[in-house]
């Protein structure tokens, strides 16, 4: 969905508040705030904002995990795998 089909003056966010939120919930879909003609917020579904949040966190993972093998910080996974199997062993040893 375009953002500039749901863009709302702060005038009809106050008069509307209720509708919009049901709306907003039941569709998932964002509304842009203006003010004076200029977007200046977004309302958004909670659960569609909570979604939003994972994603870049997941996306920011990925970056980090891609700057450290373009760095050098990384292993073979056959040395990662022969790592653990003598930790495990030491441990069952335990």
């Amino acid at each position: 969905m375009k953002l500039s089909t749901a863009v709302k003056p702060i005038s009809h966010i106050k008069s509307h508040a209720s509708e919009i939120i049901s709306e907003i919930s039941e569709t998932g879909n964002p509304v842009v705030v203006t003010v004076n003609g200029e977007a200046r917020a977004i309302i958004q579904d909670i659960k569609e904002y909570e979604k939003d949040r994972e994603s870049t966190a997941m996306l920011k993972l990925l970056a980090m995990g891609r700057k450290d093998m373009l760095e050098g910080r990384h292993k073979p996974i056959h040395l990662v795998f022969a790592e653990l199997k003598k930790k495990v062993r030491t441990a069952e040893k335990l």
